[in-house]
């Protein structure tokens, strides 16, 4: 099982569809996968769910579980301001430390209006789950100028998919 987190919680997110994309990609190859869309998250989680409030929340170990059950992982990560969103800091800050990722993997997807595909945003990731012990997959497609390349379904720059499907690939043998 593949857990594909779209890493904003912004409703009605570009990364929720890039997310759903991907996870279509993964069927293709016939593999089982979930999506946790940051949006769906408890309001109150940063509260509720962080710290000594650790798996407290019923709402928020929903979450939890369905990353237990997985030990690959795809993060669609939006440039926000140089950087990644704080829900998704915050969303990772909620996981069991340091069990949640170790020995895992992950694969990592960077998305932007703007012209770098959120090349910091990957780095700052990167380093964040390398500290956690994950391993990261080094294939990180930046899909900048997502609106002009991305539909809402599908990937309309042939780059672009050449890139996710050889990173699926990847993550599979990984």
């Amino acid at each position: 099982m593949i857990t594909i987190i779209s890493g904003t919680n912004r409703q009605n997110s570009v990364s929720a569809k890039v997310a759903h994309l991907y996870q279509s990609l993964l069927t293709q190859h016939q593999v089982e996968s979930n999506i946790i869309d940051l949006a769906d998250l408890p309001k109150d989680f940063v509260y509720t769910a962080l710290y000594e409030n650790n798996g407290k929340n019923p709402e928020f170990n929903i979450f939890l579980e369905k990353l237990r059950s997985s030990d690959k992982y795809v993060f669609i990560i939006p440039e926000y301001n140089g950087s990644f969103p704080g829900a998704l800091k915050a969303f990772i800050d909620g996981m069991e430390y340091p069990n949640s990722f170790q020995n895992k993997k992950c694969a990592l997807v960077g998305i932007s209006s703007g012209m770098q595909g959120a090349g910091l945003a990957l780095s700052h990731m990167t380093d964040i789950f390398n500290y956690l012990g994950m391993n990261v997959l080094a294939l990180k497609p930046k899909l900048a100028r997502i609106e002009s390349n991305f539909d809402g379904e599908e990937v309309t720059d042939t780059l672009y998919s050449e890139l996710l499907e050889e990173q699926v690939k990847k993550l599979l043998e990984f």
